[in-house]
């Protein structure tokens, strides 16, 4: 390892020390502290600071704290969780070191789960806007007893305000650098006095961070966003509530961040896009059967159209003119022009059924049992370039689940949880290649945790969980059929920690250290083949290329780390809040394989030796440090410095992020009803890396020698939001 890594190592792991106090007793219960938040995504709804598993909360101050207008912009606030720009927006997430980075023509199994009021976004969560969120939960480790096969590396749950007793509206309007602007409505209220509604509406925009130089515009990477949200909850009887939530969403953004220079200005003669819309409902039914049970049915309906293109050569025909790659002085073209453009139209519905015990005088045990069914169809067309008939297929899975979890006291201070959860996935796959596969997988997971709350106020506890990603095939049909099956991955994870309340209430604190165990690591290779006959490949990667996904299994690998959320109220005007995750995420055992076709005649695959790597996305620590200052009762002001240790950007190369520390600002107004901020975000104007390619070439100009490609965060952004309650 690097000094300078070991010295800011050193230096968070002495944070964590100085965060970490001596264990102080106290006689109130942490329920009555009114520092606690609930965790709804749990089979039963938990007291964050009463949960045995690593879990972060984001209130919707904080959202609102952040001007957060998806939830890509919130998640660098949870340790070791990262996220990739494979797309207008960082929809693929990792947490702990694990999940997807990208999605085009080969399925995707995807390791972390997405869900919004029952709503499974999971591979759509382009549609994860924050519009009207009460909080954003975020579950680390694997969801073997709760989600099953997309839950292998965690769960982030949605959650949306639920309707108020009373007659309430808010109008927000926002305003940025780089022509961003954001216009938002909610209004809530009774219907009856057994029927409350609330609607929300949020339209955003902005040009982007990028300038296209070929159509001198600066729009090409745009952000247009439209998101409609209701819920209706009901009184259906004395025993019966119905809680029905519809959410819809239209997103129309650009795509166009890949720069020939790795900069933030474009060449593209065919900018792309990323366009997304949703329909989607979910009903939840709470049927209190009697004294000791009660059932809860939850039914959800995604429809989703999907639209992602770029312009694959990143630039235009006539950028060899005047410069050395110039035709005139060849006799032939040296720059080629490709448009890549996917159409998906995903459907996904589920049915979610639960019977929940009662704890009571003669029942002291508390269990859940239920049933889960899935039906997802997704159907593709790919439109290249490169191919004379467009590529189609259809993809359909099922599963099934029946799973049960059973927490029973072992003591007035000690208690014992055990899950389970046995699910079945059937998959249809066919293509207009003839490729056809229908695999059946019957996978299993768990958890088995132990708590102890040593006082009223704080807990420790150990978790050991097991999760799984289901197995899959690689289904272009140049692959060879060797290589077309990869298996099922599985992860046992090992966690202890601790979680509560000290110094008289004034802190709050979790911290937990976890192992995690992974076999059969599913991960993404590339076939590469030419894009110009008259050029030659070569295996150091030079060439315009085309890439062919291909996923294979890595033998194993292992995740240690550390986890800690704080927060210090020193007093009503000043408290200090801070989060620090440490990784060590790597193979343990694996040899990927590079394989490269010279004008369609097969180049013997070169072997890459990964063993002992770290895997893509896992920066060995990201640290947030933030303080709230209070002037008044009106006049508030938040400095917060962010930061995060370099990661290998892909397992296909060794192109690594930059490490980078931000700083943010904001200050607020409040009187009465009014609420005033002006913020600003990376006041450095820092280029941070989130996404990048090292092992191609793409530019003529320089002939195709390989090249280092990113993909940019956002810069320096200044702002101003306003907004107005009406009660």
């Amino acid at each position: 390892m690097k000094k300078t890594h070991r010295f800011k190592l050193q230096g968070c792991l002495v944070l964590a020390c100085v965060l970490f106090p001596n264990i102080i007793s106290a006689d109130d219960s942490v329920a009555d502290s009114g520092n606690t938040l609930v965790v709804t995504a749990e089979l039963e709804d938990s007291n964050l600071l009463d949960l045995a598993s690593s879990v972060t909360v984001i209130e919707q101050s904080i959202i609102q704290n952040r001007n957060a207008q998806h939830l890509a912009d919130l998640l660098n606030l949870a340790p070791n969780v990262n996220f990739a720009t494979g797309a207008s927006r960082g929809r693929f997430i990792q947490i702990r070191g694990i999940g997807e980075r990208s999605e085009f023509r080969e399925p995707v199994n995807y390791s972390v789960g997405v869900v919004l009021d029952g709503i499974d976004l999971t591979g759509i969560a382009t549609a994860a806007t924050t519009l009207d969120l009460q909080q954003v939960e975020i579950l680390r480790g694997p969801q073997g007893t709760l989600y099953g096969a997309n839950g292998l590396a965690g769960l982030i749950n949605l959650v949306s305000n639920a309707p108020t007793d009373s007659l309430y509206s808010k109008l927000s309007l926002s305003v940025e650098e780089f022509s961003g602007r954001e216009l938002s409505a909610v209004i809530s209220g009774p219907i009856s006095a057994q029927t409350g509604y609330r609607f929300a509406i949020k339209h955003y925009q902005s040009d982007g961070y990028m300038k296209n130089n070929f159509s001198n515009s600066a729009d090409t990477n745009n952000l247009d966003e439209l998101s409609v949200r209701g819920k209706l909850v009901s009184e259906i009887s004395e025993n019966i509530t119905l809680t029905t939530s519809l959410f819809l969403v239209d997103i129309d953004n650009g795509y166009d961040a890949f720069s020939l220079d790795s900069n933030r200005t474009t060449l593209s003669d065919q900018p792309g896009f990323d366009r997304q819309k949703t329909k989607a409902f979910a009903t939840n039914i709470n049927w209190d059967l009697n004294e000791k049970y009660w059932l809860e049915t939850v039914v959800s309906l995604a429809d989703s159209e999907l639209d992602y293109a770029y312009d694959e050569d990143w630039s235009h025909t006539g950028i060899c003119d005047n410069t050395a790659c110039d035709s005139d002085l060849f006799g032939f073209d040296w720059w080629y022009s490709s448009f890549d453009q996917y159409t998906r139209d995903n459907k996904n519905t589920s049915l979610d059924i639960r019977l929940h015990s009662r704890v009571d005088s003669t029942h002291t045990s508390n269990w859940v049992a239920g049933f889960y069914f899935r039906d997802q169809q997704v159907d593709l067309l790919r439109q290249y370039t490169f191919e004379t008939v467009d590529f189609t297929s259809e993809l359909s899975t099922k599963n099934i689940a029946a799973y049960g979890q059973l927490e029973t006291p072992v003591s007035s201070k000690l208690s014992l949880t055990t899950g389970l959860r046995l699910e079945q996935r059937r998959s249809r796959y066919n293509d207009n290649n003839n490729v056809n596969f229908s695999p059946k997988e019957n996978l299993w997971g768990g958890k088995f945790s132990l708590k102890y709350n040593y006082t009223n106020k704080q807990m420790i506890y150990g978790l050991v969980s097991r999760g799984y990603k289901n197995g899959g095939f690689n289904a272009d049909a140049t692959i060879e059929e060797e290589d077309r099956l990869f298996d099922t991955e599985f992860m046992w994870n090992y966690e202890v920690g601790v979680k509560g309340l000290w110094l008289d209430n004034h802190l709050t604190l979790q911290a937990s250290l976890f192992f995690q165990d992974r076999k059969n690591i599913q991960t993404k290779q590339s076939i590469v083949r030419s894009l110009a006959s008259s050029l030659t490949v070569q295996n150091d990667g030079i060439c315009p290329c085309s890439f062919t996904d291909l996923t294979q299994n890595a033998a194993s690998g292992s995740s240690r780390g550390i986890e800690i959320e704080s927060q210090f109220q020193l007093n009503d005007q000043f408290d200090i809040y801070a989060t620090l995750g440490l990784l060590d995420a790597k193979f343990d055992s694996f040899s990927s394989f590079s394989h490269v076709d010279a004008n369609q005649e097969a180049i013997p695959p070169v072997p890459v030796n990964l063993d002992g790597r770290a895997v893509a996305h896992a920066p060995r620590y990201q640290a947030v440090v933030g303080a709230h200052f209070h002037f008044n009762h009106q006049l508030s002001f938040n400095l917060e410095v962010e930061s995060k240790d370099e990661f290998f950007l892909s397992d296909r190369h060794n192109l690594k992020s930059n490490q980078y520390e931000i700083l943010n600002l904001r200050l607020n107004y409040q009187s009465n009803d009014w609420r005033i901020s002006a913020y600003v975000n990376n006041i450095t104007n820092k280029n941070i890396k989130t996404r990048g390619f090292g092992s191609f070439g793409n530019d003529p100009r320089t002939f195709y020698e390989r090249g280092e490609y990113f993909q940019f965060a956002a810069p320096r952004v200044l702002g101003l939001s306003i907004s107005r309650e009406f009660d």
